[in-house]
């Protein structure tokens, strides 16, 4: 039993640590690209930690069987290491009595895994993908703030307001754009449009969806640089259409249905998408246990090679076993092959390889002599 706990702790330590560098360098990179859009004006800056905070279970499910992998590499490592292993041994603590506390600890894991999996991370993708298509959707207008020009509609648009509501209406609201018209001979020029207003704000069109803004109290000036030629319009409500994200209904995002949606296709044409994915989920608790299945023996070394000697091998394997179920999660979502028979057949092959590394070094261990050799051999 302290042995157990002695291999637990150092087990949930070393996972918990590789967890963490690995979310940090998938967060970092994350928070990077939603800034860089926030800076765009595609995203406001107060979503961009929900956005991440919804990510999150996403981002665990998928680093924790890897952490566990280099959990177990790095723990068993240090014991080969420093000799522990060795004394273990001759305290009669066998390999596979080890391999068998590791699973334990890797089904608690597992366990967090498939929680993650099939509950938190579909209910997490659903929000994010629901708060970052709304941010998509608004229009260029909502992403306005006070005492800023701003470059709208590919560059065709340039605005300002001095002031901007929580509303969302605006003050002191000024325009410049270029477009087209004919001149006295019949040619098409780019006519300069500047309006300027004293407030104004933006509507929807209930029959057709579409967003206006609409202006109150202004000048609207247009003519061509150069010329003389200018037109004055003053206005008490001046209205223009406003181009905005695509609203068209789509079909939800399939990692954000819950498993009762999956389970219960709504035709057949996605029934082979909806089991993939549902047995996609299933496999990351598995990936786990194989993962640490294959890293006891891959953390086998002695002390002049390291604790860090076999990890790149191990980490090899590791992505090959993932892309592996990726691919026939894309096979299964086309209706190519079975999911049950494409995930087992994965899991069988590597759970197989683990086994032969298991095999190998019994091999290499019953070539050893039985009797020392300055004993000399039986007669």
């Amino acid at each position: 039993m302290i042995i157990f706990r002695y291999l637990s702790r150092e087990l949930l330590a070393n996972t918990f640590a590789v967890c963490t560098v690995l979310m940090m360098v998938l967060l970092s990179g994350r928070f990077v690209r939603y800034l860089g859009q926030a800076v765009a004006g595609n995203l406001e800056p107060g979503v961009i930690f929900a956005i991440l905070g919804y990510r999150i279970p996403d981002f665990i499910q998928m680093t924790l069987p890897l952490a566990f992998l280099l959990a177990v590499m790095l723990t068993f490592g240090r014991l080969y290491v420093e000799s522990e292993m060795s004394v273990l041994r001759a305290c009669g603590v066998s390999e596979r009595r080890l391999l068998g506390y590791t699973l334990v600890v890797g089904s608690g894991i597992a366990l967090l895994v498939a929680w993650l999996s099939f509950s938190v991370a579909p209910s997490g993708t659903g929000k994010y993908l629901e708060l970052y298509t709304a941010q998509q959707q608004k229009s260029e207008l909502d992403q306005l703030s006070a005492h800023r020009f701003y470059s709208l509609e590919k560059g065709s648009l340039i605005a300002y307001a001095g002031g901007v509501g929580e509303d969302k209406s605006l003050s002191e609201l000024f325009m410049a754009m270029f477009r087209p018209a004919a001149d006295n001979d019949g040619r098409v020029v780019d006519n300069l449009v500047v309006v300027r207003a004293a407030r104004g704000e933006q509507q929807r069109d209930s029959a057709s969806g579409e967003d206006y803004l609409v202006l109150q109290d202004g000048l609207r000036i247009e003519g061509q640089p150069g010329s003389r030629e200018f037109r004055l319009t003053y206005f008490e409500q001046y209205g223009t259409r406003l181009e905005s994200g695509e609203r068209a209904p789509r079909r939800p995002d399939i990692d954000s249905l819950s498993n009762a949606e999956l389970l219960a296709a709504p035709s057949s044409a996605l029934r082979d998408e909806y089991r993939a994915t549902w047995y996609w989920r299933l496999a990351l608790p598995i990936l786990v246990l194989v993962a640490g299945l294959l890293a006891v023996p891959l953390a086998r070394t002695d002390p002049r090679k390291g604790r860090f000697g076999r990890l790149l091998p191990a980490i090899i394997i590791y992505f090959v076993y993932l892309l592996a179920l990726n691919a026939v999660r894309g096979s299964a979502a086309s209706g190519a092959i079975s999911p049950l028979v494409g995930f087992g057949a994965v899991h069988g092959l590597f759970v197989a390889i683990a086994l032969l590394l298991f095999s190998i070094e019994r091999l290499k261990l019953s070539r050893l002599p039985r009797r020392p050799l300055w004993l000399g051999s039986k007669k």
